[in-house]
């Protein structure tokens, strides 16, 4: 009985904590100043820290059975005749179905920390971090529609991100130590040009924003559940959550080359 007791405890939290972390990643009330700062920061560049991370670390869903989807943006150019808009291209995958896309990042607004964060002891504490803060920008991105099962992916991208003594805006990942991290959280749908029907579609570096309570059970790193696994995540869940060195391969693989 103490067992079964400790089990639904330990489940709840881990439900819990499924349901807060976009929250907690992005806390706009309690961390964010009010201020749009978008008019003073555009200028800089943000593309590099949309392609930082390993794209094994990109983790979304498409539709409400969490079907797994990979996305790859292939390259990010800051457009010259408006600050706010990057050019984008890259591949999406599901189900071994691999289409191309292009579109638009639109930055919406541009906000900085109310107290900056230096990580674990403080580590950051001395490398000349200027400012520090979270981005909203809206994105669309259109599928080849001459490619089989495409559609259009829409919605709202949030990032982290700090201004180094350089000048340069870095990708931040100064808490990724954190159980709940993520960053660059793509919350949105994708509608398909035949059907017109839409499903959502998210995904985000580490973790899966917005996603069902009971789909990441992952403690300390993502770990999709087992009633998950025939939505694509079996492979996923052999190399990284039982150590399957083929299927690590398999996961590292440049499926969009």
């Amino acid at each position: 009985m103490r067992l079964l007791i400790l089990f639904l405890l330990l489940t709840n939290i881990s439900f819990g904590q499924t349901s807060n972390r976009f929250d907690r990643n992005f806390d706009f009330e309690n961390e964010i100043k009010n201020e749009n700062l978008i008019d003073s920061l555009n200028s800089y560049d943000f593309s590099n820290i949309w392609t930082k991370t390993k794209n094994s670390l990109i983790r979304g869903i498409i539709g409400e059975d969490h079907q797994r989807i990979k996305l790859k943006l292939i390259s990010i150019t800051k457009k010259t005749n408006n600050l706010n808009e990057y050019l984008v291209t890259g591949k999406s995958s599901v189900k071994g179905t691999i289409c191309d896309f292009s579109g638009v990042i639109t930055l919406v607004t541009i906000n900085k920390v109310k107290k900056l964060h230096f990580g674990v002891d403080g580590y950051y504490a001395d490398k000349g971090i200027k400012s520090q803060g979270i981005l909203i920008a809206s994105y669309e991105f259109n599928e080849n529609i001459e490619q089989k099962y495409s559609g259009t992916f829409k919605g709202k991208l949030y990032s982290k991100w700090y201004l180094n003594s350089e000048n340069k805006i870095i990708y931040d990942d100064i808490e990724s130590n954190s159980d709940s991290y993520m960053n660059n959280a793509f919350v949105g749908i994708w509608k398909s040009y035949k059907t017109l029907k839409e499903k959502k579609c998210n995904w985000a570096d580490f973790r899966i924003p917005n996603a069902n309570q009971d789909f990441d059970i992952g403690a300390g790193e993502f770990s999709p559940n087992e009633k998950y696994l025939d939505k694509g995540w079996e492979n996923y869940s052999q190399a990284w959550i039982y150590g399957d060195k083929e299927a690590q391969e398999k996961e590292r693989k440049m499926w969009w080359k």
